[in-house]
C-alpha cells in the first residue's frame, strides 16, 4: 500500500503537457508580486542536484530601470542574430520554424516591458570546489561542466512549472549568455557565476494552452540497444 495518496493524474498530466515556451502571450502591464516568485523558488528548490550541495542563485529583476536594462541587453543578443535564423526559415519554405523566430524576435523587443525577469545562476567556484577541480595554471577561468547543468536545470524546470501551476507564464532563454559579462555589469553577478538562463515571467493572456504536436514516442526509442 502506498505511504501517500496517489497524485491527480489528469492534472499532474494537464501540467507537464501545458508548460510552454510563452512569448506572445505574456501579459506584459499586470504586474507579478513577489510572494508568487519566492514561493515558486522554494518549490524549485527541491529538485534534485549534486550532493544536495544546491550550488544555485536566483536573480530576480522586478525594479522597471532595471527591467529596461536588461531588456536591451538581451535585445542586442537576440534580435540580429535571430532575424538571420528567420530568413534561411523563410527562404527553405519552414513556416512552423519562421513563426517560432517571428515571436523569439517579438519577446526580444519586448523583453525590457515584463514584469519580473528571473536569471538562475550556479556557483561554478563553488561546484569546482566539489568536484575538485580547484583553478589552477592549466585552468585559468571557471567553466561550466554537464553535471553542474544537471544540478540548475531540474530547479529551472521545476520553478516553469511551479508558474505554470499559478497562472504565469514563461520560457527558458539562453541567448544572453553570448555577453554574460554585459549581463553582469548590470547586475552585479558575481564573474564566478554562470547564467543559466533568463525567463521572463508573467501572466498570461488569452485562453488555456493545449498540448503542442509531438512526434510519437516510438519512434524515439531504442530499447536495450541501437541497430542501424
Amino acid at each position: 500500500m502506498a505511504a501517500d495518496p496517489p497524485f491527480d493524474l489528469d492534472q499532474v498530466d494537464r501540467l507537464l503537457t501545458t508548460t510552454k515556451a510563452v512569448r506572445r502571450r505574456l501579459d506584459l502591464h499586470r504586474p507579478v508580486d513577489r510572494e508568487t516568485i519566492v514561493e515558486c523558488i522554494r518549490l524549485a528548490s527541491y529538485s534534485p542536484n549534486a550532493s544536495n550541495a544546491q550550488e544555485w542563485h536566483w536573480i530576480v529583476i522586478d525594479d522597471p530601470d532595471q527591467i529596461a536594462r536588461v531588456g536591451e541587453q538581451y535585445r542586442k543578443c537576440t534580435v540580429e542574430v535571430v532575424s538571420k535564423m528567420l530568413a534561411v526559415k523563410e527562404a527553405a519554405g519552414d513556416d512552423a520554424g519562421a513563426r517560432i523566430s517571428r515571436s523569439i524576435i517579438y519577446l526580444a523587443e519586448h523583453m525590457a516591458e515584463v514584469p519580473v525577469i528571473v536569471i538562475p545562476c550556479y556557483d561554478v567556484e563553488e561546484g569546482s570546489r566539489r568536484y575538485g577541480r580547484l583553478i589552477g595554471p592549466e585552468r585559468p577561468t571557471w567553466t561550466m561542466e554537464p553535471g553542474m547543468y544537471a544540478s540548475i536545470y531540474p530547479a529551472v524546470w521545476s520553478f516553469l512549472l511551479a508558474l505554470r501551476s499559478r497562472g504565469l507564464g514563461s520560457t527558458l532563454t539562453t541567448a544572453h549568455q553570448s555577453d554574460q559579462a554585459a549581463m553582469a555589469e548590470i547586475l552585479g553577478i558575481p564573474p564566478t557565476w554562470d547564467q543559466t538562463a533568463l525567463l521572463p515571467v508573467a501572466h498570461t493572456t488569452g485562453g488555456d494552452f493545449k498540448p503542442s504536436p509531438r512526434a510519437p514516442v516510438e519512434d524515439m526509442i531504442v530499447w536495450n540497444r541501437y541497430e542501424t
